[in-house]
């Protein structure tokens, strides 16, 4: 570290390390700095989990793989920042901070629990082991806890704006994310169809002998698509349906949810051809994601009652969800999927949107 650099660093410090309680008064030339590290921390973890699937298809697990290195850098800064809130007091209310330590704490427990399940288990290809929804669940909580602090400390104008969407961006990747599993599957098993198989060798004997079979089309299956056909759209759907709810309402403008859908969609469409460029697999590409926001976006700008609005919201994101799924299997590439979940999707949804109605009602209720 140079002069200059040591001097920035021991000017920080004496300024700002300081004990202090949650709520306390942030200046903004410390807020902005601050919530773009957690945008820079985000960003590295998402990268490197969306590099771990791809990898995951190709080779055999490894402690450290690089798209495990690249999720630790981003894990670093976000337990730092977490650290330097938890000290400091700036930058979070008590409930944001919270949100930040539960998170955290929450992520660095799943971490040894998902290394012993691998010594125990071996590969744990699928995306729904529980080992990875505890990391899921800690990445979405810490997630909240910088949404909730960025709402309260970060100044208002574009650029707030436009964080904002970034966060909830990378909260709608953390909840999509086990839905890769069957993206990535679908495009493998065509592959091994066609005679060109992505995986390695190794990868493919590991998943037969797991399974006591030969290298076939069965084995390959059951390493491409474990899981029921139900899921993803039932999952997909509702979770990414209640997301883009609270991205919109938060973000608080016309086609906020429309943005994240589509950036994430944008997010995909570009690393895409980079895996490939690289010689991992690629995944199918779930391009309907971005007709979901707009229906999100046009159920809160029609002129309707919020019973109505979610009842009819819901029933559009079911139905666009599960067509527009329909229609990437008949031209381009998605998983299977079970055509009658679509009735349980929409109740699930509708309840979850008049759930989200009732408590904004009461927290304006206690506010006001």
């Amino acid at each position: 570290m140079n002069t200059g650099a040591r001097e920035r660093v021991a000017e920080f410090r004496d300024q700002y390390w300081e004990r202090g309680e949650p709520g306390r008064d942030t200046p903004t030339r410390l807020v902005e700095p601050l919530y773009r590290l957690w945008l820079v921390g985000l960003l590295l973890k998402l990268l490197g989990s969306t590099w771990d699937v791809a990898w995951h298809f190709k080779w055999l697990r490894d402690d450290l793989a690089p798209p495990h290195l690249l999720n630790t850098a981003g894990t670093v800064i976000v337990v730092a920042l977490t650290l330097f809130h938890t000290f400091t007091g700036y930058g979070v209310d008590r409930l944001a901070l919270r949100l930040m330590q539960w998170g955290t704490g929450v992520f660095l427990v799943a971490l040894p629990i998902d290394l012993i399940n691998h010594r125990v288990n071996g590969l744990d290809i699928t995306s729904w082991s529980g080992s990875h929804a505890l990391l899921y669940l800690g990445t979405a909580i810490m997630i909240a806890g910088a949404i909730r602090g960025w709402l309260r400390y970060y100044p208002k104008g574009r650029a707030g704006t436009f964080g904002l969407a970034a966060l909830w961006l990378f909260f709608l990747e953390n909840t999509w994310f086990p839905n890769q599993h069957q993206e990535y599957g679908i495009v493998a098993l065509g592959a091994w169809d066609r005679g060109e198989p992505e995986a390695e060798p190794i990868l493919l004997q590991f998943v037969a002998d797991s399974i006591h079979r030969p290298v076939d089309r069965t084995a390959v299956l059951h390493f491409a698509l474990p899981i029921a056909d139900w899921v993803y759209p039932l999952w997909g759907l509702v979770s990414t349906g209640v997301v883009l709810v609270l991205a919109r309402r938060t973000i608080g403008k016309p086609w906020a949810a429309t943005l994240v859908a589509g950036g994430y969609v944008a997010y995909r469409c570009l690393v895409w051809p980079i895996l490939m460029g690289i010689g991992f697999p690629t995944s199918a590409l779930p391009l309907f994601l971005v007709l979901i926001g707009v229906c999100v976006d046009l159920a809160h700008t029609a002129v309707l009652p919020r019973v109505a609005a979610a009842v009819l919201g819901a029933a559009a994101v079911t139905g666009i969800g599960y067509g527009g799924i329909w229609a990437q299997q008949q031209w381009l590439a998605a998983p299977p999927i079970l055509y009658p979940s679509a009735a349980v999707t929409f109740v699930l949804l509708t309840g979850v949107w008049l759930g989200l109605d009732r408590w904004a009602r009461r927290r304006v209720a206690v506010t006001a």
